[in-house]
């Protein structure tokens, strides 16, 4: 690095043909201009100018290594310029992870507007419920539901995750609609497995926070398949909204025990703390933050 900055000096030297317009472009003295020029020379082991108290002067290898010098700042530049533009302009590849279910019924369908916003951004997305690793995977960016992010990621909070008991009106008509949570216990209670292998159904209600057993004939690792089955009519199951919502609202199923909510849940969008955010990856946060809002459209009320 030390050379890189010789030679930049040099090449500046150079074509102002003197050492003090060189330290005035540079913002150097002309004394460590000189140094760093004879640094150069010893680093390359050979004069490289020509110097006397009225002239300045190439020697051959300094024409030869100006050459060089010349097209080495020149990239230099063309690098730093293109970094600016990154942080600057959103373009480039933007690469994804998102869960299964949240990534299919909602980021994917919000894509096609951003890169119409954005012609200059690509998006590689990878569609998975398995936690990635950015850094040794290269996302820019995952977008996850947790209690809590991970502490090494920085995160944006996008949308809270609401989750609501429910089954379908004829489910209802004929087993009875539960009244308490103990009144679950007569019931078929389809779990979901990927992240609640217990089958325990978490709440929080007037009392305080209480944990329910969930037994069922059908037990599912995967939230979209599950609320299948419950519209099918099989039986009860603890739904986030982002998949159901339109389900509730138009009264396809309907939602119980509304003074009990499970432990509350946000989808973030985490990046790590040592890249610094580029431009795209700072349109695209706030582009779903935006689209999502601290009530997301799946839960308003129509």
């Amino acid at each position: 690095m030390q050379d890189l900055e010789r030679m930049a000096i040099f090449a500046r030297v150079v074509e102002t043909k003197s050492f003090s317009a060189a330290a005035r472009r540079l913002n150097l003295s002309k004394s460590l201009v000189s140094k760093q020029v004879t640094l150069l020379e010893k680093s390359v082991g050979a004069r490289l100018l020509n110097r006397t108290t009225r002239a300045m002067s190439l020697t051959e290898a300094g024409a030869a290594c100006y050459e060089h010098c010349a097209r080495i700042v020149e990239e230099l530049e063309e690098a730093r310029l293109a970094v600016g533009r990154l942080h600057s302009e959103p373009r480039g590849l933007l690469r994804i992870s998102a869960s299964v279910a949240f990534g299919t019924l909602h980021i994917a369908p919000a894509l096609p507007e951003f890169l119409s916003r954005h012609p200059e951004v690509s998006i590689d997305m990878a569609v998975s419920d398995r936690f990635v690793d950015l850094a040794d995977e290269g996302y820019d960016l995952a977008v996850r539901i947790a209690k809590e992010p991970a502490q090494l990621l920085v995160a944006r909070r996008l949308a809270p995750v609401n989750r609501k008991i429910c089954a379908t009106p004829g489910y209802f008509a004929r087993h009875g609609e539960p009244r308490t949570p103990e009144d679950l216990a007569r019931h078929n209670c389809l779990t979901y497995t990927h992240f609640n292998p217990q089958d325990l159904w978490l709440l929080r209600g007037p009392a305080g926070e209480i944990s329910v057993p969930a037994s069922g004939n059908l037990r599912l690792n995967d939230d979209e398949a599950l609320s299948q089955a419950v519209l099918g009519g099989l039986g009860v199951a603890l739904l986030p909204t982002f998949i159901v919502g339109k389900d509730i609202q138009t009264g396809r199923l309907r939602a119980v025990l509304s003074d009990y909510v499970p432990l509350e849940r946000h989808i973030y969008a985490v990046y790590l703390p040592n890249r610094q955010l580029t431009a795209k990856v700072r349109v695209f946060i706030d582009y779903l933050l935006k689209r999502f809002g601290p009530q997301p459209y799946w839960d308003r009320i129509r």
